[in-house]
This record gives C-alpha cells, sequence and structure tokens, in this order.
C-alpha cells in the first residue's frame, strides 16, 4: 500500500513538473498600449543596429519618410529565446543590411517605433536562414542586399 501511494505521488510531481515546464511558453504583454494595431506601417530601409537580447530584440532602421527626410525607426520583436528557436541568432541582420519592415506604428507622438512587424527583402521576399546540413542550428541570413562597406 506504501508503494502505491509513494509511485502515484512521484508519478504526480513528474506530471506537475512536465506540465509547468515541459511546453515553451512565451508570457508577453499586451502591446496596445504601446503601438496602434489599427493601423499598419511600411519602411525601407538600412538596418544600423540589432539588438538580440532579452526580454525585447531591437532593430534599429534608417528609412526616408513621406517628406523625403532619413527617420531612425525602432523596431520591437520578441526575445533573444524566442527568436533563437526560430533560427535567429545576433548575426542574422547585419549592420548595413536593407530590409522592409511592415509593423504597427508607435502611439506615442512624434516617435518611430514599431511592433509586431513583418521582416522580408526589400522586394517582399522571404528572408530566409541558410543551415549546415551537418549541424541543426542557421549559420547566416541569405539573400539580403549587401551592405555598401562589404565588396562582392
Amino acid at each position: 500500500m506504501k508503494a502505491i501511494v509513494w509511485i502515484s505521488s512521484f508519478a504526480a510531481i513528474v506530471v506537475l513538473g512536465l506540465a509547468v515546464t515541459g511546453p515553451p511558453v512565451e508570457a508577453h504583454h499586451n502591446s496596445a498600449p504601446f503601438y496602434d494595431d489599427d493601423q499598419e506601417v511600411e519602411i525601407i530601409g538600412t538596418v544600423t543596429r540589432f539588438n538580440f537580447r532579452n526580454p525585447h530584440s531591437f532593430i534599429f532602421i534608417t528609412a526616408e519618410n513621406d517628406a523625403g527626410e532619413m527617420v531612425d525607426w525602432e523596431v520591437e520583436m520578441g526575445a533573444a529565446v524566442s527568436m533563437s528557436r526560430r533560427g535567429w541568432n545576433p548575426e542574422t541582420i547585419k549592420t548595413g543590411d536593407i530590409i522592409r519592415a511592415v509593423g504597427n506604428p508607435s502611439r506615442a507622438p512624434g516617435t518611430f517605433g514599431m511592433c509586431c512587424a513583418q521582416l522580408t527583402q526589400p522586394d517582399g521576399s522571404r528572408i530566409q536562414l541558410a543551415y549546415d546540413p551537418t549541424q541543426e542550428v542557421p549559420l547566416r541570413l541569405v539573400a539580403l542586399t549587401p551592405s555598401t562597406s562589404e565588396g562582392p
């Protein structure tokens, strides 16, 4: 009888432990107070910085606005830990890459922030990760317009 109670208790603890830690969980707050999810903005510009970190990663892009002025955009992304599970790493986007971002603009007047952005190449085609067949981790981003500082 004691063995059955012990086994049942152990099984319950294991099941509870798996339920709490097993499935990946992405706790996140609502972005609606900060970004307008009823509007969408599109930019095509040059990456000036990519901060791959937790709790949020950021891509900084310089792009031309409707008035022809250069504007520095801050694109808020997910946590580095979540992005790395989908194949991202600190080298996925490099300074000088030209990308297109479509997402929800910041609600703060006079700011140039964006959230929930879809990132693509300037022509709208998908950004793809290159994989080494001997490893199961992404190596680098391919098919982006090379930066002007790099040779052919």
